[in-house]
């Protein structure tokens, strides 16, 4: 399973990681020297969700944690795009937002 959010297509990105000694010039130094360049790997915080669907049935969604943090998810759906909860997100400092917006159902007293 290739490591990319089904939402945003984020995915694993490549740079590298720069080794220096030495004192910033800006402290009183000579300035720093680099004695080292080697490639790494920035990796998506990728999480699985559940989000229900319309006709009464559930989809799994590999996503990064900022479509999380949003509470919900635009996907897809018999010919449109139609935008839904993630489930976990309905609860806790989302609720309120979501409730809102019309897409939360209130909260059983």
């Amino acid at each position: 399973m290739p490591r990319v959010c089904q939402i945003t297509g984020k995915k694993t990105q490549f740079g590298n990681q720069i080794t220096r000694r030495g004192k910033a010039k800006r402290e009183g130094g000579v300035g720093k020297k680099t004695t080292g360049i080697n490639r790494r790997t920035f990796k998506p915080n990728l999480q699985v969700i559940t989000i229900e669907l319309p006709n009464g049935g559930v989809k799994r969604l590999r996503v990064a944690t900022s479509v999380i943090k949003r509470g919900v998810v635009t996907i897809p759906y018999e010919g449109g795009r139609i935008t839904l909860p993630i489930r976990k997100a309905t609860r806790g400092r989302n609720q309120r937002r979501l409730q809102a917006l019309g897409i939360a159902k209130k909260a059983a007293s």
